[in-house]
C-alpha cells in the first residue's frame, strides 16, 4: 500500500441493483487511470531538467496546482489548463518548460486508458439494463478520442468544456440530472460513481445523491477533501461494484 494511504474497503451493504435506473460516472481516476501518464510525462520532463521531485510527491505537486486554478477560471478550456499547471509546476521547481512541452502536455487527456476491470464492468451495468452517463472535468475532444481509443460509449456526457465549470461545482451534476430527467430517471433513481472525494463525492452530498466511492488502492488522486465527504457506499473497484449490483 502507498504509504499514508488508507487501504480500500469493501462496504455495499443495503446496496440493491433495483433502487436505481442510471448510474452517474466519475471518468478520470474512476474509469480511465490518468495518473500513470502524468507520471510518466512529468517524471521524463524534471529528469531532464535536472529536477529532483519524483512519484507521488510530484503527482501532490501538480493537483495541488492545478485545483485552484480550475476554480479560479472555470471556462479555461482544460487543454489550457494543463498548459498553466506545467509552466506553473516548472517555475516552482526552477526549471524551464519549453513550448513542445506544454503542447505535448496539454493533449495528455486523450492517452489515458482504462483500468483493467472498466469496460467489462461497463459493459455490465448497461447489460443490466442502466443508463450510463459521465461527468468530466475534460474539454469535449479530448474526452471523445480518449473514450474512443477505449471502446467506452455513455448515454449521457457532460465534460467542463458544455457547462462553462469544473467540478466540485455544481453545473455538472444539474445537467446530468437534467439530461436524465427528459430521459424519465429522477435524480432519486440515479446512483453516483467516483473515485474523487473532493470532486465528486463533495457536491453529490451537497445535492442529496447516493453515491459510491470508488477508493482504488495506491491512487493518489481525489483523495483531499476526507473530512467534508461522504459516500454511503465504498468499493474498491468497478468490478467488485458490477459483481454487486449483479448479485441484487
Amino acid at each position: 500500500m502507498t504509504a499514508g494511504l488508507a487501504p480500500a474497503t469493501l462496504r455495499l451493504e443495503g446496496l440493491r441493483r433495483a433502487d436505481f435506473d442510471a448510474l452517474s460516472f466519475d471518468v478520470y481516476g474512476t474509469i480511465l487511470d490518468w495518473e500513470p501518464e502524468i507520471v510518466r510525462f512529468l517524471d521524463r520532463f524534471l529528469l531532464r531538467e535536472g529536477s529532483p521531485l519524483r512519484g507521488r510527491d510530484l503527482l501532490l505537486s501538480y493537483d495541488r496546482l492545478r485545483q485552484p486554478l480550475q476554480a479560479r477560471r472555470p471556462a479555461l478550456p482544460y487543454p489550457e489548463v494543463l498548459r498553466e499547471t506545467l509552466a506553473a509546476l516548472a517555475a516552482e521547481t526552477g526549471v524551464t518548460a519549453r513550448p513542445g512541452d506544454l503542447e505535448e502536455f496539454a493533449g495528455i487527456a486523450a492517452t489515458h486508458h482504462p483500468f483493467p476491470d472498466s469496460v467489462a464492468a461497463l459493459a455490465e451495468f448497461r447489460g443490466m439494463g442502466l443508463t450510463l452517463a459521465a461527468l468530466s472535468n475534460i474539454d469535449e475532444a479530448s474526452f471523445a478520442r480518449a473514450m474512443q481509443a477505449a471502446g467506452i460509449r455513455f448515454d449521457v456526457v457532460v465534460t467542463a468544456e458544455r457547462v462553462g465549470a469544473y467540478k466540485p461545482d455544481l453545473p455538472h451534476f444539474r445537467t446530468a440530472l437534467d439530461d436524465l430527467a427528459q430521459r424519465g430517471i429522477p435524480a432519486s433513481r440515479v446512483l453516483h460513481v467516483a473515485q474523487s472525494r473532493r470532486a465528486d463525492i463533495v457536491p453529490a452530498n451537497a445535492l442529496g445523491l447516493t453515491c459510491v466511492w470508488i477508493n482504488r488502492p495506491g491512487h493518489v488522486f481525489g483523495r483531499s477533501g476526507a473530512e467534508t465527504a461522504h459516500p454511503d457506499y465504498e468499493a474498491p473497484s468497478l468490478a467488485a461494484l458490477a459483481g454487486h449490483l449483479a448479485a441484487t
